[in-house]
């Protein structure tokens, strides 16, 4: 049985920081990445990571603040997030899948984790 387990989110204040970690279990996966969504609004894409080589992929509006990185020890993927912002405030969701394939359509994964509430305040 797949799982996707996140975990590390919290009420922060704005300029502050965390790490959200996804601990995966029952297969191995291609790719794992990050997506959020704000209260009546779409999810949307944070950032991703090719599990082979390891190349990184941001959305625009977190490019330069997070920094996505995996221990294929633990298959376990971790985001970074710095110099948060009250727009940040929303559950974040860990997503893989065990193709390659594109990286930033919620349709690219196959795999769920339950959502880790961030709140940022200013």
């Amino acid at each position: 049985q797949v799982q996707l387990v996140e975990s590390g989110g919290g009420l922060v204040q704005a300029g502050g920081s965390l790490r959200l970690s996804c601990a995966a279990s029952g297969r191995t996966f291609s790719k794992m990445g990050w997506f959020r969504q704000a209260p009546g609004k779409e999810r949307e894409f944070v950032a991703a990571i090719r599990w082979s080589g390891g190349s990184k992929y941001y959305a625009s509006s977190v490019k330069g603040r997070s920094s996505i990185s995996r221990d294929n020890a633990k298959n376990t993927v971790y985001l970074q997030m710095s110099s948060l912002k009250p727009e940040d405030t929303a559950v974040y969701y860990c997503a893989a899948a065990s193709y390659s394939g594109g990286f930033y359509n919620r349709n690219e994964y196959d795999y769920w984790g339950q959502g880790t509430q961030v709140t940022v305040s200013s």
